[in-house]
């Protein structure tokens, strides 16, 4: 199977995946109503599928560096059928727990493993490939919603979960037979953790990258739909608001990142963000739900082009045979930014309000940044970025 295949059937693989997350949430409704599991418990069921996902990507994600990437993928994915099995045929909050744990590690043991294949398979191109990962992960979560719709109504809440489960199965099936490539046995990392990665102050500098992304999206995911309301906004508006979002992402992910590589990852993802704070600012002082759905066009454009620049500076910076440690390390740190962000947004929206809430967020924002640029150094103007050791692919076996 050549490079071209190898990185598509991945990519689907990714899609597939991400859209586990759409279609629980959208479930969410019919637990509670069908089950009676209260609110509170939802919310702890959700959250726990991110916190097992990070223990994934920061402890098991270092293993594919040192010749099981192949493995880890199987492993990964496969936990994940076993999980969308168990909140398939789950009835209780315990056992809701449990698959949801299941499926949040998966996740985090899969990703990472899948990102370093892409990246290695095609180094000169990562940039764009990691645009396309994006596209895809932002695509399957978007698809889960329909998802749901559909086999809700077949097969009532079994349906979509069963419908995952054989899908992301049939991906077991073709990935197991799959050639991917794996770190030679001399060029294996010996650290078990990608913690040390930190060292590296342009590593440390992308990951914050990164975390004042995420900690944008879990103030926005949380606070969108409730903000719009209290001001009135008709529920079109909120409701479509989350959907359309999430369309320059798909539609410019991969011309986003081929733009960040050439650009340089650490100038684009810093001006990205500084962007985006100035959006989550003016959440917090639009009159009017028609201009705050202006700020709402800017902010999702601005994140089509320059979303990738986190991933990109990790690749860049970390050594081509420390690919998954460094993408999982990364991948942790986002996830937990996320979920601290999300518990918090309420918080501070109630006690607070919509001003202090949003400006407070894009101050935090511009703060990760700053210590961001302070951390790239040099590397602030690198341009037309490749991956380390990518020059010398006998690495790779």
């Amino acid at each position: 199977m050549n490079k071209r295949r190898i990185v598509l059937m991945l990519l689907l693989a990714i899609g597939v995946s991400s859209s586990s997350y759409g279609v629980m949430f959208t479930m969410l409704d019919d637990f509670r109503n069908t089950f009676g599991i209260a609110e509170s418990a939802l919310g702890f069921i959700v959250g726990i599928g991110f916190f097992t996902s990070f223990f994934g990507q920061v402890s098991l994600a270092p293993l594919a560096d040192r010749g099981r990437a192949h493995r880890l993928i199987i492993l990964g994915l496969g936990l994940e059928v076993l999980g969308c099995l168990g909140m398939a045929f789950g009835e209780t909050f315990i056992a809701l727990l449990i698959s949801r744990s299941i499926m949040g590690l998966g996740a985090g043991a899969a990703l990472p493993a899948l990102r370093r294949v892409i990246i290695i398979a095609d180094p000169e191109n990562f940039g764009r490939n990691l645009g396309r990962i994006l596209s895809f992960e932002v695509a399957g979560f978007a698809s889960g919603p329909i998802v749901s719709v559909i086999f809700a109504q077949l097969f009532g809440i079994p349906g979509p979960f069963i419908f995952l489960a054989i899908a992301i199965t049939a991906f077991v099936l073709v990935i197991s037979q799959a050639d991917i490539p794996e770190t030679k046995k001399e060029h294996q990392p010996t650290e078990r953790f990608a913690i040390d990665l930190l060292k590296n102050r342009a590593v440390a500098s992308g990951i914050l990258i990164g975390v004042a992304l995420f900690f944008m999206i879990g103030v926005f995911d949380s606070l969108w739909v409730l903000m719009m309301d209290d001001m009135g906004a008709g529920p079109w508006m909120a409701n479509l608001g989350i959907s359309v979002f999430v369309l320059p992402l798909v539609l410019l992910g991969p011309f986003g990142g081929k733009l960040v590589q050439r650009v340089g990852p650490y100038r684009a993802g810093c001006l990205g963000m500084t962007l985006g704070a100035i959006c989550m600012t003016g959440y917090g002082l639009m009159p009017t739900p028609a201009l705050m759905m202006v700020v709402f066009f800017l902010h999702s454009t601005n994140d089509g082009f320059f979303v990738t620049g986190a991933g990109i500076a990790v690749g860049t910076s970390a050594p081509l045979e420390r690919q998954a440690g460094a993408q999982g390390l990364l991948g942790g740190m986002e996830t937990l930014a996320g979920g601290i962000a999300a518990s918090f947004a309420g918080v501070a929206y109630d006690h607070l309000g919509r001003p202090a809430t949003f400006i407070g967020t894009g101050a935090i924002m511009i703060t990760l940044i700053v210590a961001a640029r302070i951390l790239a150094g040099d590397n602030w103007s690198e341009r037309n970025v490749v991956p380390k050791s990518a020059v010398s692919l006998d690495i790779i076996s």
